[in-house]
This record gives structure tokens, sequence and C-alpha cells, in this order.
């Protein structure tokens, strides 16, 4: 499966339990085919105490998500889309919405 999403894209999570929830990618992890987002799927860690965290503690911690529950939402129209990628005039892929393909997400 390819991946493309982008860090610093906005998402909107379209499955699990933080269904509905918009956010900005954080880190994308090609091997798993996962992202994190801010403030979303967060759970309770425990960590032991080190330069960070000098005091340790439960914290809580950003959680991957599989790239098949979220969706781009695109710039122009601030509207979940699907995304392609095609060849542009010059010969560079590009990323576009698979509804209007004149629409360039990058």
């Amino acid at each position: 499966m390819s991946i493309n999403l982008k860090k610093d894209d906005q998402i909107l999570v379209i499955a699990g339990k933080s269904k509905g929830s918009k956010g900005r990618i954080v880190k994308v992890i090609g091997k798993n085919n996962t992202i994190i987002v801010e403030g979303i799927n967060k759970a309770k860690k425990h960590e032991k105490p080190n330069n960070n965290n000098e005091q340790g503690g439960i914290v809580d911690k950003e959680m991957p998500i599989h790239i098949s529950n979220v969706m781009l939402i695109s710039p122009k129209s601030n509207n979940p889309v699907k995304i392609i990628r095609r060849k542009n005039d010059k010969g560079k892929r590009v990323r576009v919405e698979k509804k209007q393909p004149e629409n360039v997400i990058d």
C-alpha cells in the first residue's frame, strides 16, 4: 500500500475511537503504513525517569493510526478527499484529488 500522506497534512479520522477528529500529521511511519496525528489517539504510558522526563510517571502519548482510517483534508475545498498520484506537465509526480484531477494538493 502506498502512502500518499505527508508530514503537516491536515487529516480527518474516519474510523476508530477518534472518529470525526481532525488533526495535523506529526510523523509518517512507512514501514507499518501508519501515521502519528497531533492530539489524536492518545494513550497513557508509563515512563522511567530520563533526561527529558526527570520524574518519570504516567504520560499521555500519541499512538499511531493506520492510514486506511484517515482521509486527507483538501486545502482548497476544506473537505475530505481521496488522492492519487499523477504526472504533471514537467513529468514530476504530484498528488491530485481523485474526483477533480485539476486540483493539485502539493
